[in-house]
């Protein structure tokens, strides 16, 4: 099976690329290639921070790769935290403190509307290419559910009356941004092998 590394150290984007790309590719993460440090993400947008991560692994490994980068948009709050969605509430990244800081800047606003949004960003033979995913939903003011990570537990997304954290990784996995971008890709690599 063909690999490809996926410039990532997070195992939950880890796990849920390897259960899109599992049958196509075998999916190496940054440590299964000995790549410990932290890759800088300095972008404005997710696709620069993306296109930062792939070039860094070909340069300094020189692996083809993909790497994404994804965040929350909130419509009422100029769609924040966009970028900065993994260190909303500063550093170290932390989960739980975004959540409460998203939750706190939420309160009195009517406008819940919000998207996930992914761009991965592909370095193959030489060349680049960009995969797009977004997922409409809106921010509700409870935590519900335990599965996923980030800020699942407070997003619905739109058609559902359950949050991304109530739905198993196989339903998450058949409608989320990332699995939007991660089936773009795949669609591609397929093709380009074909």
């Amino acid at each position: 099976m063909k690999q490809i590394v996926f410039a990532t150290n997070n195992k939950h984007k880890l796990d849920e690329v390897r259960a899109i790309v599992g049958m196509y590719f075998d999916v190496l993460s940054l440590s299964d290639i000995g790549c410990h440090e932290d890759i800088p993400e300095t972008g404005d947008t997710f696709e620069e921070n993306a296109i930062m991560k792939t070039r860094y692994i070909k340069e300094k490994y020189g692996y083809d790769c993909f790497a994404d980068d994804s965040g929350l948009e909130v419509t009422a709050l100029n769609n924040a935290p966009g970028v900065f969605s993994a260190r909303y509430a500063g550093e170290p990244s932390n989960s739980l403190r975004n959540i409460e800081k998203l939750m706190q800047n939420m309160q009195g606003i009517a406008d819940r509307s919000a998207r996930f949004r992914t761009c991965i960003a592909l370095l193959y033979a030489g060349e680049e290419y960009i995969f797009e995913g977004c997922i409409e939903g809106s921010i509700i003011d409870t935590l519900r559910g335990e599965n996923g990570f980030g800020y699942d537990p407070l997003f619905m997304p739109q058609g559902y009356d359950i949050t991304f954290a109530e739905m198993s990784s196989d339903e998450k996995n058949k409608i989320s941004h990332r699995a939007i971008a991660t089936k773009r890709l795949v669609e591609f690599l397929t093709n380009s092998e074909a």
